[in-house]
């Protein structure tokens, strides 16, 4: 069998979700499951080398993972003095994209990057642009469209579970520590809470229910969102109080072309009382259902209880106990790592890939458009791009 190596610079993977999901479940979960089979005679094996700024982080990743190779010298990396390379990825922070896109587009890399692209729609339409018009293979992580939930209500739907949709509902979030109590350090990056360095909630999650409701349930046509800055001082990684300037909450309606209407709240000053950290229900004619991160829970209508409003007696009936577990009959595998081996596909033998960079800018027009229906206190239309 031919084994084709496919080599991947991985920049700012030094973070949580760099290391975590594209690094150790993604590109080393394929190598050690001896690659990406395609045929009886082809294997594409990923071959990555660690890029940032800071040499102490990218070694203590690299030795804690057999020795992987790396190096601060990002740009000597696309231009092959550390080896030949023809992927490059890039997780680094919001606002250090755009440079880092530059790089690999001079360097005439195929380019796989996580969202958002941009803060700003125009931005992330000139990067996705950009890449296009040098003809390179790209494209941005959508990681939820392959979570097994998201999976089983495309099956679902597809099988004409729910009938006619009348309504989509989503609840994201949790409670993410101040840090102002050091005994409860905070569990995200600062930089999260900070407008001045591309944070807040509603540029990071709309990026999400922008390719959640579009791939799920159809395009979107308007939206009316609301954001808060619930917590307005917060303590950084070493510690220091600073000022929380980014939205840490967001509510939005999203109205879709066909008139469905979905709701999706999104909050880190949220304590959680639900099945998962996120839930989405969709309420059908024929039924409903109620998906987490994996499981999926459903209620048809023959099934459907018939409650009566009574607050003067205990409540008869077992809401939760009318719905069915939908069983797990295949294996699902990290949603993360499939799109990583999609792209890698893509990248060998040219097949289909569709969630590229004007997908993701898609998502920050979403985002901004939310922010703007906020400031303007208004429904806006949502165009296309």
């Amino acid at each position: 069998m031919e084994q084709r190596r496919i080599g991947i610079i991985m920049n700012g993977v030094t973070g949580r979700m760099g290391t975590n999901q594209h690094l150790i479940r993604s590109i080393l979960a394929i190598i050690q499951q001896g690659g990406v089979k395609v045929s009886p005679d082809l294997t594409l094996m990923p071959d990555p080398i660690l890029t940032g700024r800071n040499a102490n982080k990218l070694q203590a990743l690299a030795d804690a993972h057999g020795g992987l190779r790396y190096t601060t010298d990002v740009q000597g990396a696309l231009d092959g003095k550390h080896g030949d390379y023809e992927v490059f990825f890039d997780a680094s922070g919001t606002l250090q994209r755009a440079g880092f896109i530059e790089m690999a587009v001079k360097a005439g890399k195929a380019i796989y990057c996580e969202k958002p692209t941009a803060t700003q729609t125009d931005e992330a339409v000139r990067l996705a642009r950009l890449v296009d018009g040098a003809g390179l293979k790209n494209g941005v992580v959508q990681d939820k469209l392959w979570l097994s939930s998201f999976r089983k209500i495309a099956m679902l739907k597809e099988l004409g579970f729910f009938g006619k949709i009348l309504s989509v509902r989503g609840e994201f979030g949790y409670w993410v520590f101040t840090g102002m109590d050091l005994d409860q350090p905070a569990q995200r990056p600062s930089w999260n809470y900070r407008a001045e360095d591309g944070g807040g909630i509603m540029i990071d999650m709309f990026c999400h229910w922008q390719y959640v409701i579009s791939n799920l349930f159809g395009p979107i046509k308007s939206l009316v969102a609301h954001g808060a800055t619930d917590i307005p001082q917060r303590r950084d990684e070493s510690g220091q109080p600073y000022d929380a300037t980014a939205d840490d909450s967001a509510y939005a309606m999203f109205l879709l072309e066909d008139g469905t209407m979905c709701q999706f709240n999104s909050s880190w000053c949220t304590r959680v009382r639900r099945d998962d950290l996120l839930t989405v229900q969709v309420d059908g004619v024929k039924g409903s259902a109620v998906a987490g991160l994996r499981e999926v829970y459903v209620q048809s209508a023959a099934e459907t209880p018939k409650p009566v409003w009574n607050p003067d007696i205990p409540q008869p009936i077992d809401f939760y106990g009318g719905w069915q577990l939908v069983p797990n009959n295949i294996e699902y595998d990290n949603a993360f790592k499939i799109q990583w081996e999609l792209f890698l596909r893509h990248v060998a033998l040219d097949e289909p890939f569709r969630w590229t960079l004007m997908e993701g800018a898609r998502g920050v027009q979403l985002a901004e458009l939310g922010m703007q229906s906020w400031k303007e206190k208004r429904w806006v239309d949502v165009p296309g791009l």
